[in-house]
């Protein structure tokens, strides 16, 4: 039995996999690296020095490694095997530092079988439920240390946070744990939630098992029921995703029109909405529907300012109503410093949807903060600044 250790950077092995490449009795260990792209061979019965020595000269400033994908990292991953028993270890698909997971991931659709073990690694949002957890030794805490104190000078003092080092990531017990492909991929999309590959599988966010956001969702329904009678001008939903709220606002009576621009969660949101009647679905986003891509009506903005969006684009919408819901931090960071100062609108409603949570995801191997959600009920006071005036 060998292990293969698969990461992005020669101190990654070191940093989270030393108990790995220390244990007795010493295998054969390969390293398959991606920053440089390179294999390197750590013999059986080699100690631990001489390993970190046969690593060291493969420290190098970092560089953005290529993303070469699943098919190429398998022929690496056979290579390195041999047709030989091995157990692989990689990165965790919900380490904050995205190179580390994507490649944590694609390992896991690489491996063909074979058993993967990833390091927790860095992920300040996410409580990993690990499998196994090693202390390091006085003796294997020191030789990290001087690893990095040898010949990774540059990582402490680098301005990257996806490549420095400190402390927290020189951890002193590395911890473990398994998974499966289908696992691996719904962590890493939980951790790319504000991006693309969120939309990797279906239900990241888990609207359908977690109870945090089906309460979240009910509350959402009742408040918006509150302002806007079922039945009479449709709702705008901004940023619909799957439709989660949408088939509950259907449910009740509302016409909706569902906006959604990523094209995976807008192809399943239609799916989901094929048989419904009083619905329309789009693609436009938060700009597109400021400079006149929807009709006049309540807009609704749940859960969605997380992307980047200048709130200063609801001044313009073709709305005298707008629901919106965040968590309260979000609110403090980005809304009220925008209503301060635009005159367009006035809070009539406040209210707490949902309180803060701790909340397990994917199936319990890991755990987080849901962070509450506040709604505001915004009431135009003057006309749009430029694109349709309400009418």
């Amino acid at each position: 039995m060998i292990d293969v250790l698969v990461c992005v950077r020669v101190e990654d092995a070191v940093l989270e996999f030393l108990t790995v490449l220390s244990r007795e009795p010493r295998d054969e260990a390969v390293v398959v690296l991606a920053d440089p792209d390179l294999t390197v061979t750590l013999p059986a019965r080699a100690g631990t020095a001489e390993r970190l020595a046969l690593l060291a000269p493969h420290l190098r400033p970092p560089v953005q490694p290529p993303s070469s994908g699943p098919r190429h990292l398998a022929e690496r991953v056979r290579a390195a095997t041999a047709g030989r028993e091995a157990t692989v270890w990689t990165h965790s698909p919900a380490d904050n530092r995205e190179a580390r997971a994507r490649l944590g991931r694609d390992t896991v659709r690489a491996a063909h079988g074979l058993p993967v073990r990833h390091a927790v690694g860095h992920s300040p949002y996410l409580q990993v439920v690990s499998d196994e957890d090693v202390p390091l030794t006085p003796e294997l805490a020191e030789a990290k240390r001087e690893f990095v104190n040898h010949h990774g000078q540059s990582l402490l003092a680098s301005g990257s946070p996806q490549y420095r080092v400190d402390t927290a990531r020189v951890p002193a017990s590395e911890r473990f744990f398994r998974s499966d492909p289908a696992e691996a991929v719904r962590l890493y999309a939980l951790l790319a939630s504000l991006g693309e590959d969120a939309a990797e599988v279906d239900d990241p966010w888990e609207f359908a098992a977690s109870p945090y956001e089906r309460a979240r969702l009910d509350a959402t329904l009742a408040w918006t029921g509150r302002h806007c009678t079922p039945g009479t001008e449709p709702l705008i939903e901004v940023g619909a995703c799957e439709g989660a709220l949408t088939r509950r606002l259907l449910a009740a009576g509302h016409r909706v029109h569902a906006t959604e621009p990523n094209d995976r969660f807008r192809r399943r949101l239609t799916a989901a909405l094929a048989a419904a009647k009083r619905v329309r679905v789009s693609a436009a986003g938060l700009k597109e529907l400021a400079d006149g891509a929807g009709p006049h009506g309540p807009h609704l903005l749940i859960e969605m300012l997380y992307y980047g969006q200048e709130p200063a684009l609801i001044d313009r919408l073709p709305a005298d109503l707008v629901l919106l819901a965040l968590e309260p931090e979000a609110l403090r960071a980005t809304v009220r410093p925008w209503l301060a100062v635009s005159p367009h609108w006035e809070v009539t409603d406040e209210t707490v949807l949902v309180p803060p949570r701790l909340e397990a995801v994917c199936g319990g191997r890991a755990y987080l903060t849901k962070r509450g959600s506040h709604g505001l009920a915004l009431r135009r006071t003057s006309p749009p600044t430029a694109g349709h005036a309400p009418r």
